[in-house]
């Protein structure tokens, strides 16, 4: 039996299931389309083409048994992506993720039933938007409450000083995790290691604090 199923192959959710094959991981691809089906019914472990909105064909399909599924019905169909998350959570799904298209789009599949709800365009946009503003930034994983994980490149007014003489903690609220320097990552840090040019520090901490850090860069 498959460990993730993937509702809707357009472009998204193709990209889903390739990746979660690629990691290893058994993918059921369902689509109401042929052409989405038959596209890439070679490369995942199976594919059905059926309607998830026909809680006969999800129960035929035994998707209950399923541990994550993701709902990634694009725009075609807001109500056919709500009737499938609805179907879904009444089988007990134990995980679902499903893709919105917008803010109200979002509240009705958390309503009914989604675990978790994303926006690629948005999240996407934001990203981006991120990307262009704090360019030092080079990557960053949200951690809920305004409270992230950030990789960013050292500040030059920190090459040549340690953490307890740049006071990162008192200054920025943030906390230093570790250093990244070449190949190598330094997680264990006493507060007396210098800062290299090209360092890359991983900081934990308030999205404005981040932002701040990086400014200095």
């Amino acid at each position: 039996m498959a460990d993730f199923c993937v509702i809707g192959l357009g472009m998204f959710g193709r990209a889903v299931a390739l990746s979660l094959t690629s990691h290893g991981q058994a993918v059921l691809g369902i689509d109401s389309d042929r052409d989405e089906v038959d596209r890439i019914a070679s490369e995942l472990d199976t594919v059905v083409c059926a309607d998830t909105t026909d809680e006969e064909a999800l129960r035929e399909l035994r998707v209950e048994r399923i541990s994550c599924a993701v709902v990634a019905i694009g725009a075609q169909s807001m109500e056919a992506s709500i009737l499938t998350t609805t179907l879904l959570r009444q089988l007990g799904v134990s995980q679902i993720v499903a893709r919105a298209l917008g803010p109200l789009h979002a509240r009705v599949l958390r309503a009914v039933g989604a675990h978790r709800v994303i926006n690629p365009e948005r999240e996407m946009g934001e990203n981006l938007a991120l990307q262009l503003a704090q360019p030092t930034v080079l990557e960053r994983f949200d951690l809920g409450d305004e409270v992230e994980v950030a990789e960013l490149e050292a500040p030059r007014a920190f090459i040549g000083r340690t953490l307890v003489e740049l006071g990162v903690r008192r200054r920025f609220g943030l906390s230093v995790a570790a250093i990244r320097r070449a190949d190598k990552v330094f997680a264990t840090l006493d507060g007396g290691e210098q800062i290299r040019e090209g360092d890359v520090l991983i900081v934990i901490g308030g999205y404005k604090a981040i932002a701040d850090l990086a400014a200095l860069a």
